[in-house]
């Protein structure tokens, strides 16, 4: 029933016997949404991404502008300095891992891949730096497009969907469509529902329940579907619990978004993420 992984990079190809891609979270900002997720130097970072591989991360994600709501941009300056040395630490002991860097940028982007970036992870979908694109396609990295409206400042604003399955789905073939016309590979375009942007709570959970409608429906078939669900508002809203107290309403939630296709889940917590596709992957595969 579980098929493996397969994510095509722009030099190499990174395969996993796994259900699921485990992608662990590095925040090197100050007010991410979830504050034991935040690295606040260097250090604290190379060494909080080497222990998610230990503990059986396939992609670390590292991100130094927080998307929460209300927060504001960051300048690509701010960026570069949180990011860049992070990435030199991580190739330092490791050279292979899959290396993904949250941005909107195309400097930030492009200095991090000269660093040893492989994945760019942009919540514009490639929209608000029009240089994007061509760097994209000219450097070979994989995307991650994400569905969003508005910026964090306004996103929750307008958060009403007549069929949030198909608007959403409309919109990320809509950038596939963009990124494969500047020469994007099919093959390198992962999407992302954008859970908690600009959505509430039955927008959210229509798309979990739906997440396979979304890469399985879209060309040969070969783009990947995230889910980032960690700890967000919509696991919030179904328990009561904050953030800090939703380790098992999220690891429930990635299970869910396995079951209905999610090739990718993106977690503050590898460790009960790996148990839990081992204890999946152990009951489901024949």
């Amino acid at each position: 029933m579980l098929k493996e992984k397969t994510l095509y990079l722009k030099d190499r190809i990174y395969q996993t016997d796994k259900c699921c891609m485990i992608m662990g979270i590095v925040n090197a900002t100050e007010d991410s949404f979830y504050s034991k997720s935040r690295v606040l130097d260097k250090n604290q970072g190379i060494e909080t991404a080497l222990k998610m591989v230990e503990q059986g991360a396939d992609i670390l994600d590292l991100g130094a502008e927080s998307s929460r709501p209300g927060a504001d941009y960051v300048d690509a300056s701010l960026e570069l300095e949180r990011l860049v040395p992070i990435v030199e630490g991580i190739r330092k002991y490791n050279k292979t891992i899959p290396i993904s860097i949250d941005t909107r940028k195309k400097i930030v982007m492009e200095m991090c891949v000269n660093a040893g970036a492989d994945i760019l992870n942009d919540i514009s979908a490639l929209e608000d730096d029009e240089d994007m694109a061509d760097f994209v396609a000219e450097s070979g990295i994989a995307a991650i497009l994400m569905h969003k409206r508005g910026s964090s400042k306004n996103m929750m604003q307008n958060t009403h969907y007549d069929d949030a399955v198909k608007e959403v789905k409309d919109y990320l073939y809509s950038r596939a469509d963009f990124c494969k016309a500047k020469g994007i590979s099919e093959d390198k375009i992962i999407f992302d529902v954008g859970i908690g942007f600009g959505k509430d709570l039955k927008s959210n959970l229509q798309l979990v329940r739906n997440c396979d409608k979304i890469s399985k429906g879209y060309g040969n078939g070969k783009c990947l579907t995230l889910m980032a669900l960690s700890r967000k508002s919509m696991i919030t809203a179904l328990t009561g619990k904050s953030a800090e107290d939703n380790l098992i309403g999220t690891v429930t939630a990635n299970v869910c978004s396995i079951l209905a296709g999610a090739d990718i889940v993106r977690v503050h917590d590898v460790d009960a993420a790996f148990d839990m596709i081992k204890v999946l992957t152990g009951i489901l595969d024949d």
